[in-house]
């Protein structure tokens, strides 16, 4: 009985992720295509609803609906792998993300390094994509995304290293409960920019979409994917965006800290500026070039995280 209690918990908790997964990708998809409008003067989807909120959602049952197309010679396993492979880590992470002091599912004392454990196999199933798929320009497309994510893993770790050592603690919880008073950019305004840099190349938003760069790779690692497979890597790119913005919010911006408003609004409203930001970059720069991208990975931003670990533990010990 208590077995049984303990499926039906995983299962409803499961189900509550997967929904608002599911959910949250649409509602991202159709205020991407606003922003993207009302920068270029455009009005965007305006039909299918009102101002088109339900375009998102009849565009995801055509691409459910349409025919999964496998190409002939491929690598079967790693193939069909990949899409799954992208996907079932950011259901993982979405259950230690606390939105309140007390709306959680885990509570763990590593709440971080979970995270970036799990993180890390999004760069696994884009090697397996494009290797799996046997065409070179979905090789090309997760070649350059295994190197974009080492190159810009780097700095992303060493950014949060000095809230770390400032609050003393992995756990998501204790970092928000720690900035009750002052919210950590203040205190690490360098280490932001350097994750916020790197949170932009660690999910391929533009200027660093190298990996499926349309224009040059067609659609780099998916490009021989169709149907749900093709929505998988769709959904879970959408749902990375979200766990990043998270992420800056708990470490950065004082989580669900805020007057007035219910904990999960100001958490909310924080981690949807952060994907507004995202968004508002992706058409306001032009792709960069993959040297470019190296060398502010390697040159600019690993030296800059390192400075900022040097003056945060100096500051520290005075």
């Amino acid at each position: 009985m208590d077995m049984l209690l303990v499926m039906l918990k995983i299962g409803m908790y499961a189900a509550i992720v997967i929904g608002f997964i599911t959910v949250n990708a649409l509602f991202l998809v159709w205020m991407e295509r606003k922003v993207s409008a009302k920068i270029q003067l455009r009005h965007g989807p305006m039909e299918v609803g009102w101002h088109g909120t339900f375009q998102t959602f009849a565009d995801a049952i055509k691409l459910f609906g349409k025919e999964l197309i496998t190409p002939v010679n491929i690598d079967k396993v790693p193939y069909l792998l990949a899409p799954m492979l992208a996907m079932f880590p950011t259901i993982l992470i979405f259950l230690v993300i606390p939105i309140g002091e007390n709306l959680h599912i885990l509570d763990l004392n590593v709440g971080v390094l979970y995270i970036f454990a799990f993180s890390a196999l999004g760069v696994l199933s884009i090697f397996m994509a494009g290797y799996g798929s046997n065409n070179k320009y979905s090789m090309l497309g997760a070649v350059r995304g295994v190197a974009q994510s080492l190159a810009y893993e780097i700095p992303l770790l060493l950014s949060i290293l000095g809230v770390i050592m400032i609050c003393g603690t992995l756990n998501l919880k204790g970092i928000v409960m720690a900035q009750d008073n002052v919210w950590f950019v203040l205190y690490q305004p360098l280490a932001f920019v350097i994750f916020f840099i790197s949170t932009l190349a660690e999910t391929n938003r533009a200027p660093f979409d190298l990996p499926e760069a349309e224009s040059e790779i067609i659609a780099g690692f998916h490009t021989e994917y169709s149907g749900i497979r093709f929505a998988m890597f769709f959904l879970s790119e959408y749902t990375h965006m979200f766990i990043v913005s998270a992420l800056a919010t708990i470490l950065f911006l004082g989580g669900w800290n805020g007057p007035f408003l219910p904990e999960p609004v100001w958490f909310l409203l924080k981690v949807y500026f952060l994907i507004f930001m995202m968004m508002w970059i992706r058409f306001t720069f032009p792709r960069i070039r993959i040297d470019q991208l190296m060398t502010l990975g390697w040159k600019i931003l690993i030296p800059l995280a390192l400075v900022n670990l040097l003056v945060t533990g100096i500051v520290l010990k005075l």
